[in-house]
This record gives structure tokens, sequence and C-alpha cells, in this order.
């Protein structure tokens, strides 16, 4: 495959025998080319963010594409934990068990009756295939700003996308969604990501999904087929 520029291990792993959640391995051009038109940062090769950001970038790509876990090169996954917003730390095996993909960004304390978006009654595929759908051109990710290097990174990020696609039976808006956080990446000896600690407001994403009229032959989601599906192969 042609490479990609800013995640390295998939250029190099595209050519192994190893299994792809969608088939394939996953193809990035749409989604390069709206972080290139509409990222506010440009990093020289080389700085500690720059490589900060192809190193979230080549772990976020594993993390939604790769099924073997032994297949992961950015992780240590007997080791690695993720945590959102201050909650106990998960476990690679239950972060897959509670669905992977977006759910794990989307955890909610809210009763279930005022939940807006419930990631706990999705899977994997339509999670993934909901957000596609709704960003057509991907979700892209920039580093703002990187306040401590390895082995304990801790950096301000950027996720953007225009929803030009509907979301749950909600029209699309055209308008751009960005969502601002920060996050925490501990490394261990070997440079492998030990742990994840993610801090954000989810109502920055939910909230613009929802703003759009909910559509009158809205009758659910159609979730059939998605391992055949290529635009889940192309994403931010």
């Amino acid at each position: 495959m042609a490479g990609d520029k800013y995640r390295s291990y998939l250029v190099e792993d595209s050519e192994k025998q190893m299994k792809w959640r969608y088939g394939d391995p996953p193809n990035y051009d749409v989604v390069n080319k709206l972080f290139e038109e509409g990222r506010t940062k440009i990093w020289a090769p080389g700085s500690v963010e720059y490589e900060v950001q192809s190193l979230v970038k080549n772990w976020e790509m594993e993390m939604f594409h790769k099924v073997d876990v032994h297949d992961y090169r950015s992780v240590d996954p007997n080791k690695y934990t993720f945590s959102l917003n201050g909650r106990k730390g998960i476990s690679l095996e239950e972060k897959r068990k509670l669905g992977g993909g977006y759910i794990p960004l989307l955890q909610t304390s809210l009763p279930e009756k005022l939940r807006p978006y419930d990631p706990y009654q999705e899977t994997a595929d339509s999670s993934h295939k909901a957000f596609t759908t709704t960003f057509p051109r991907g979700f892209a990710l920039e580093i703002l700003h990187v306040y401590s290097g390895p082995p304990v990174i801790v950096y301000k990020f950027r996720h953007w996308g225009y929803m030009e696609g509907p979301f749950k039976g909600h029209a699309p808006t055209g308008e751009i969604i960005q969502v601002f956080g920060m996050a925490i990446f501990t490394l261990d000896e070997n440079s492998k990501i030990v742990k994840v600690e993610f801090f954000y407001d989810p109502a920055q994403l939910l909230g613009g999904l929802l703003k759009g009229p909910l559509l009158d032959d809205h009758h659910g989601d159609d979730t059939a087929a998605t391992a055949s599906c290529p635009v889940l192969r192309n994403t931010g």
C-alpha cells in the first residue's frame, strides 16, 4: 500500500500477515487531507511534539483496526490500562469487552434514561460505523501542546471533523465539531505504552452530533455487513 506519512506502523505492518478488523489495512488518505487542511500546528520532524503526535496516531490506528493484541506495537498488552476522566483504569481485555473503538472514550455516569447516546448499547462495529458515516472526511487529530515528554507524556489535543452525515437519526448540520482535551501516556523502559488517561468533555462531541433535527424516516441504524463496508477502513 502507499505509505502513510503519519502512521509508520501502518506502512510497516500492511505487508505482514495479520488480522485487520475490516479485512484490509485501513486507509487514512481522506482524513490526512482533512488534517493537513485544518491543523493549527505544524511540528518539525524530530521534535517532541512531532514524535508524540506520531505515537498517538499509531496507537489510535492499532486500537481501532488490529484484531490480535499480540500484533500491537505501541503498547504492552500485558501491562496496559486505560481510564477516562479519572475513572478506575481498565485492562486491554476489559477495554475490548466493553466494546473497543469509540465506546471507552464515551463512558458515562448518567442514568440510562438521560443518556443522549448510550455507548453501552453499542458494539465496536456499530459505534465505528455511526461515526464514520457522520464524519465522511474523518475525525482528524492534532497535538496542540506537549507539557512533558517520555516516559510520562502529558499533552493537549484537538479532534475535529465536519458533520456531513446523519448520526443516530439526527440530520447532518455540515458544521465543524471540535473536541479539546488532555491526555497522559505512560511508557515503560521499552518505550511501550502501559497506561493511558484521557480527560475531556464528551458533551463537546455529542452536543454537536445531536443538534440536527430528527429525520422522519429514522428507524434505527443499520449495522449489518459492517465487516465488508469500505468506509470503515477510512477513519481518523
